[in-house]
């Protein structure tokens, strides 16, 4: 298992996808984190808050938020996740697809740095919740599942036109088997207490921030802390590592701390390192260190691991390394391809008058270590697509054809 190459109590400050990608891989025991979830609407911080100035944005466009490069990685090495953005696209539109391809390079790489023993919580609402928990089954494996948690809050406002929405899901996903969890225990004498009882189960019923509080920052999206105290508790034990990819007024950490855990946190606010260096000031006498030393990074650590890319959780252990060189867009493979073949289909042989009926696949699949190069590209129509999957190699594909009769000269 690689050592880390970063120190305890970084916050990185930027876009957290480069952050991610230079993170050592198996090197974090939990991630906690509060992204967005594409509520179609702006959010800001008030004017008077400890937090003032914060805002984003959580609308998503397709033409300008999705970069061709994230579609080129899902759509080569994660072909299920891209089938879930898909169907996303299709039922929702483009919007909600945006926002699934951001996620989604994201979600990878955070599954690339967890720990074999490491959990993922991702806290949403309803918004997106059912896609979000659909991409996580792509990319962690729906047997690595573990809870949908939750989060019953019980304040706000009230419709006359549905129920009211009182609560928010956290998704509890697992790297592996053998991975950490201290189960709330609850005393065998008060077990018929209600809110007892239910500490134990998969509804947590915890307040909101009231106005009032010390705690509140005045952060947008701020959530109490001991709701991710509850987190930091259950699935990682003291020293252990938690990490928050969007870390905005600092919860996580605040909590890690408290909790005697190593923590590092990503966001790209620019009040980010001034509130959790108030934040933990505030609470010092609360805290394991008196004094902790937060270290402010903008640029993303190099790698001392071997550096291989987030792959598929059926990726074989050996790989092979690229060849050098400029490296081909999936558009320049695919125009490359049709120059040399013409719109025929390398697995049936049949000839296509409209080159959009042919798609780009890889020979050996990347899942036995075929490499993402031009020399291991092919082209195939849909159904051969899908038959071959990441199970054949071409000339396995054309094996299977010729006995299912599906090759141009068997079929006329």
């Amino acid at each position: 298992m690689a050592e880390p190459n970063w120190r305890n109590r970084t916050l990185f400050h930027g876009d957290n996808l480069p952050f991610l990608r230079g993170l050592n891989s198996a090197t974090v025991d939990l991630i906690a984190t509060d992204p967005p979830f594409n509520k179609g609407r702006d959010f800001h911080a008030t004017p008077d808050s400890l937090a003032a100035g914060a805002r984003f944005q959580d609308r998503w466009r397709w033409a300008d938020d999705v970069e061709g490069a994230w579609i080129d990685q899902i759509q080569d090495d994660w072909p299920a996740v891209w089938e879930v953005i898909d169907a996303a696209r299709a039922a929702w539109g483009d919007d909600m697809a945006a926002f699934l391809c951001f996620i989604a390079v994201r979600l990878i790489e955070m599954r690339r740095v967890l720990k074999p023993t490491g959990s993922l919580y991702l806290h949403c609402d309803p918004t997106a919740s059912h896609y979000l928990k659909t991409l996580l089954d792509a990319v962690f494996g729906r047997r690595n599942f573990r809870n949908e948690i939750v989060w019953s809050y019980g304040l706000g406002g009230s419709s006359r036109r549905y129920y009211s929405r009182k609560h928010d899901v956290l998704l509890f996903y697992v790297r592996g088997s053998d991975y950490t969890f201290n189960k709330p225990l609850v005393p065998a004498t008060s077990a018929r207490l209600r809110g007892q009882l239910k500490g134990a189960t998969d509804v947590w019923e915890i307040p909101t921030i009231n106005n009032m509080a010390h705690e509140r920052t005045g952060y947008p999206t701020q959530k109490p802390l001991p709701l991710y105290e509850r987190i930091v508790s259950a699935s990682s034990n003291p020293g252990d590592v938690v990490l928050d990819p969007f870390a905005g007024c600092a919860t996580t950490p605040i909590a890690a701390e408290r909790l005697g855990r190593q923590w590092l946190a990503m966001d790209i606010w620019e009040g980010a390192y001034g509130t959790v260096r108030q934040r933990l000031a505030d609470r010092r006498q609360l805290l394991t260190d008196a004094d902790p030393q937060i270290h402010y990074v903008t640029e993303p650590p190099a790698r001392t691991d071997q550096g291989e890319a987030a792959v598929p959780f059926l990726q074989v252990t050996e790989r092979y390394a690229e060849p050098d060189g400029p490296r081909m867009s999936r558009a320049d493979m695919l125009a490359f391809l049709l120059q040399q073949h013409g719109s025929q289909c390398q697995g049936c042989d049949r000839t296509f008058d409209d080159p959009r009926y042919l798609e780009l696949d890889h020979n050996t699949p990347r899942s036995d270590g075929g490499l993402n190069h031009i020399t291991n590209r092919i082209l195939l129509c849909g159904p051969c697509n899908r038959l071959k999957s990441n199970q054949y190699t071409l000339s396995g594909l054309r094996r299977q054809n010729q006995r299912l009769g599906y090759m141009r000269d068997a079929m006329g």
